[in-house]
C-alpha cells in the first residue's frame, strides 16, 4: 500500500468517526448521517453498482452480475429490517399503493437514467469519480423533481396521488399483508432463492472469470481492490440498517434514498424560504380558549401573503454530503478518479437525461435507492411497479440510444 492509499484511507477514517463522536456526544443525529453517506459512497463506488448500469448491461453484454448484486442489496436489507422489526427497534414504513404513480414514474425514471448516465445514486458517486456526465445530469435532476413537486408538473402529480388504494386496515399495500404471512418468513424464502441464484450465475462465470492478483495481505485487497457487485450488495444491506438506526432519533422512519436529500440540498441552494428540520417534531400544545374577545376591524389578524416555508430533512442533505465524500475518497484509494472531457453533445444529452430522471423520481416519490432497495426489501407492491416500470423504461432506452445506433453503423 503506497502513501497516498494510506493518506486517502486515513482521511476516510477520520471522517467517518469524527461525525460519530459529535453525534454521541451532543445527541445531533443528523451529523451521523454523514458517516452513514461516507460508508455509502464507498460501497457503491467499490462495486460500481449503479442501477441504471446493473439493467441495462443485461442487454448489452448479458451480463448478470450488477442486476444479482442489486438484488442481494435487497436481500440483504430485508434481513437485516427483519431483524430490527423482531426486536422492537424500527416498525416496517413501506410506501403506500399508488400504483399509478409507480406506473408512470417508474418507466419516465428508467428511460432517463440511461441518456443520463446512471440513477440518482449512479451519478452521485460517478460524479464524485470524476464523470463530467454524471455531473451535468446532478444539476438538472432537481430541476425535474422540482418540476413535479411544486412546479409546472405538480398539477399532474396531485391527479395520480389521488389513485391510491389501501389494505382493509388502512395500512399501505405489502406483499406479506396480501398474503396474510408474516414478513420475517418470506424474508427466508427470498435468501434462500438468492442463494440458488448465485450458485446458478457463479457455475455461469466461473469460465470467464478473471483472477486478479493476490498481492498484499488481505486488509490492502480489500482497500485498494474494486468489490464485486453482489458484495456491495451485502454491504449496503448493512448500510441501510445503519441508515435507519441513524435517521431513527431525527424522526424519520425510513432506511437509505437519495432522491429528496439531492432535492433539498438544491432548495437550500436557491430558495430562500426554507426550514431545515434537524430533528423530531416538538409535540404541538393546545390551549383552549373560554371566551372570545371582541375584535374591531383593526385588531383582526391580517393574512400573510408569504407562503409556508418548505421543510428541509437535514438528515437526508447529509447524506447525500456523505455519499459524495465517501465515493471521491474510494475513487481515490482505488486509483480510479479521473477527470475527463466529454463530446458537447453527450454533455447535452445527459443534462436532458438527467431532467427526465428528476421527473420521474419525483412522480413515483423516489429512485432505485429508495423505491427498489429499500421500497423492495419492504415488500412494498407499489414499489415491485415502481421497479419493473424502471426496468422497462431502461431497455426501451438502451435499444434506441445504445443498440439501435450501433446496428444502423
Amino acid at each position: 500500500m503506497n502513501n497516498s492509499v494510506k493518506l486517502w484511507s486515513l482521511l476516510f477514517i477520520v471522517l467517518l468517526v469524527i461525525p460519530l463522536i459529535i453525534s454521541i456526544y451532543t445527541n445531533f443525529w443528523g451529523i451521523s448521517a454523514i458517516s452513514v453517506g461516507l460508508l455509502f459512497g464507498f460501497a457503491l463506488q467499490k462495486g460500481d453498482l449503479c442501477g441504471s448500469s446493473s439493467m441495462s448491461e443485461v442487454l448489452l453484454f448479458k451480463d448478470y452480475s450488477k442486476i444479482f448484486g442489486l438484488w442481494v442489496a435487497i436481500v440483504s436489507s430485508m434481513v437485516f429490517f427483519a431483524i430490527l422489526q423482531l426486536l422492537g427497534v424500527v416498525e416496517l414504513a413501506p410506501k403506500k399503493f399508488i400504483w399509478l404513480n409507480a406506473l408512470v414514474g417508474g418507466f419516465v425514471f428508467g428511460f432517463g437514467t440511461v441518456l443520463a448516465g446512471g440513477c440518482i445514486s449512479g451519478c452521485l458517486y460517478k460524479a464524485s469519480a470524476g464523470n463530467i456526465n454524471s455531473f451535468v445530469a446532478l444539476l438538472t435532476i432537481p430541476i425535474g423533481i422540482a418540476a413535479v413537486d411544486y412546479g409546472f408538473l405538480k398539477p399532474l402529480q396531485d391527479y395520480l396521488l389521488q389513485f391510491v388504494i389501501n389494505h382493509p386496515d388502512g395500512k399501505p399495500l405489502t406483499l406479506y399483508s396480501v398474503l396474510g404471512v408474516p414478513y420475517w418468513v418470506l424474508v427466508i424464502l427470498f435468501v434462500i432463492i438468492t442463494i440458488w441464484l448465485g450458485y446458478l450465475l457463479k457455475k455461469k462465470v466461473k469460465e470467464n472469470q478473471i483472477k486478479l492478483s493476490k498481492e498484499g495481505n488481505s486488509i490492502t485487497r480489500f482497500i485498494t481492490r474494486p468489490w464485486k457487485p453482489w458484495q456491495s450488495g451485502i454491504a449496503i444491506g448493512i448500510i441501510g440498517m445503519l441508515a435507519w438506526l441513524s435517521s431513527l432519533p431525527t424522526g424519520r422512519n425510513y432506511p437509505l434514498g437519495v432522491t429528496h436529500g439531492v432535492s433539498y440540498l438544491f432548495q437550500v441552494v436557491v430558495e430562500k424560504n426554507v426550514q431545515v428540520v434537524t430533528g423530531k417534531p416538538k409535540p404541538v400544545v393546545q390551549i383552549q380558549q373560554t371566551s372570545q374577545p371582541f375584535q374591531t376591524a383593526e385588531s383582526k389578524p391580517q393574512f400573510q401573503s408569504q407562503p409556508q416555508p418548505r421543510k428541509i430533512n437535514f438528515w437526508l442533505m447529509m447524506l447525500i454530503v456523505g455519499l459524495l465524500i465517501g465515493s471521491f475518497l474510494s475513487s481515490k484509494i482505488t486509483n480510479n478518479f479521473k477527470l475527463l472531457p466529454k463530446p458537447p453533445e453527450q454533455i447535452i444529452i445527459s443534462g436532458i437525461g438527467g431532467f427526465i430522471v428528476g421527473v420521474g423520481a419525483g412522480i413515483g416519490t423516489g429512485c432505485v435507492i429508495g423505491n427498489i432497495i429499500s421500497g423492495w426489501a419492504m415488500m412494498s407492491l407499489s414499489m415491485f411497479i415502481f421497479g419493473v416500470m424502471t426496468l422497462l423504461g431502461n431497455w426501451l432506452a438502451t435499444y434506441l440510444y445504445l443498440i439501435g445506433p450501433r446496428r444502423a453503423k
